[in-house]
C-alpha cells in the first residue's frame, strides 16, 4: 500500500495513491509504503529518483547500518516500534529514508503509532511544517506509546499481585500467574528495547545536524521522555522478579506439604510393618499362637502404633 501525505491548510492531508498518474499530481512530504508491491516501488523511483533496497527491512542489520547517509544526500534510520497487541507483542523494523525534503518509511504492517500520527496531524493545526518534524513527531508518538504500554503492564501486575499475594495460591492459580507474569516481561523488554533503539535514532539526527533550533529543543524533550521510561522498566524488572520468587515459593510449600504428607505416612506405617513381619513368622514358641486373643491382639497393637505417631506429630503441629 502507498500512502502520500502533503499539507493542506497547515494539517497533514492522507492520499492512497494506486497509480503513477496519482503520484505525479502531489507534492508530499511524506511517503509511506506499507508492504509495498514492486509495482509501488518502482512508482517511487521513477518519479523521485530514490532507489529502495530490497532489505530495507531486514532484522539481520550490521549496527553501522541502521543510521548512515549515502552521497547523494539519503539519510537512511532504521528504527523498532511497538505493536502491544493481547495476541503477541513484537517489535516492527521501519526503513526512514529522508531525501529532498520528503520523509520515505517502509515498514510489513501497520503500526499504532503512525495511525497516532495521522489522527493527531488531521486535527491540529500547524503541527507538522516539513519532513523532519513528521519523523521527530513518530518518534515523539513512539514514546508515548512505550509509556502506555508500560502502563499496561502496571496494570496487569497488580492484577497478579492480587491473585498471588491476598489469596491462597494453589498450583492452577500459581501457573496462571508464572504464565501472565512471563507475558509481561517479555513486553516490558520489548519496551525496554523499543525506547533504546528511538533513543539512538534520535540522538542520530541531533548529532547529524538537520535539526534546527525548535527541532533540536524537541529531540531534546524526546530524550527526557524516554530517560523517565528507564526507571520505570527497571522498576517492572524489580517487580516482575519478586513476583516470579513469591510464586515460586507458593510453588515450592505446596509441593513440601505433599512431600510432607508422604513423609508422615512412611513414619506412621514402619511400627505396624515390624509389628506385622513379626507376628508372620509363625514360630511356635511365640506364646499368641495358642493365645486365643493372640491375634486380635497384635491387630491392636498395630492400630496403636499407627496412632501413636500422628498424635504426636499433631501435638508437635507438623500436620498443619
Amino acid at each position: 500500500m502507498l500512502n502520500v501525505f502533503s499539507l493542506a491548510n497547515g494539517r497533514l492531508f492522507q492520499e492512497e495513491i494506486e497509480s503513477q498518474d496519482a503520484l505525479d499530481r502531489v507534492t508530499p512530504i511524506w511517503v509511506d509504503l506499507d508492504s509495498p508491491s514492486s509495482e509501488e516501488k518502482r512508482w517511487v523511483s521513477e518519479h523521485f529518483g530514490l532507489s529502495i533496497p530490497v532489505d530495507v527491512v531486514d532484522d539481520d542489520l550490521e549496527e553501522s547500518a541502521r543510521f548512515y547517509e549515502e552521497d547523494n544526500g539519503e539519510l537512511h534510520i532504521r528504527s523498532d516500534f511497538l505493536i502491544d497487541d493481547e495476541e503477541r507483542s513484537r517489535n516492527v523494523r521501519v526503513a526512514f529514508i529522508l531525501y529532498k525534503n520528503v520523509l520515505f518509511s517502509v515498514h510489513g504492517e501497520d503500526l499504532p503509532v503512525f495511525r497516532l500520527l495521522r489522527l493527531r496531524a488531521r486535527r491540529i493545526p500547524a503541527l507538522i511544517e516539513d519532513a523532519k518534524d513528521v519523523l521527530l513527531k513518530l518518534y515523539d508518538a513512539d514514546a508515548e506509546y512505550s509509556a502506555d504500554a508500560l502502563e499496561g503492564v502496571y496494570d496487569s501486575l497488580e492484577a497478579v499481585s492480587a491473585r498471588v499475594l491476598k489469596q491462597d495460591v494453589n498450583d492452577q492459580v500459581a501457573g496462571e500467574a508464572l504464565a501472565a507474569i512471563a507475558r509481561e516481561e517479555d513486553l516490558n523488554g520489548r519496551i525496554r528495547r523499543n525506547v533504546m533503539d528511538t533513543r539512538r535514532a534520535v540522538s542520530f539526527m541531533m548529532r547529524s545536524r538537520l535539526l534546527n533550533a525548535e527541532q533540536f529543543e524537541e529531540a531534546r524533550q524526546i530524550l527526557r521522555d524516554i530517560d523517565s521510561l528507564d526507571s520505570h522498566t527497571t522498576f517492572l524488572f524489580d517487580k516482575i522478579n519478586f513476583l516470579m520468587n513469591a510464586t515460586v515459593g507458593f510453588i515450592n510449600i505446596n509441593q513440601n506439604k505433599i512431600i510432607k504428607i508422604f513423609s508422615v505416612a512412611s513414619v506412621a506405617l514402619l511400627p505396624p510393618t515390624l509389628i506385622a513381619s513379626i507376628y508372620g513368622m509363625n514360630f511356635q514358641a511365640m506364646p499368641e499362637i495358642n493365645w486365643r486373643y493372640g491375634y486380635p491382639f497384635a491387630l491392636g497393637l498395630m492400630i496403636a502404633s499407627v496412632a501413636a505417631p500422628f498424635i504426636y506429630f499433631r501435638r508437635k503441629g507438623w500436620l498443619r
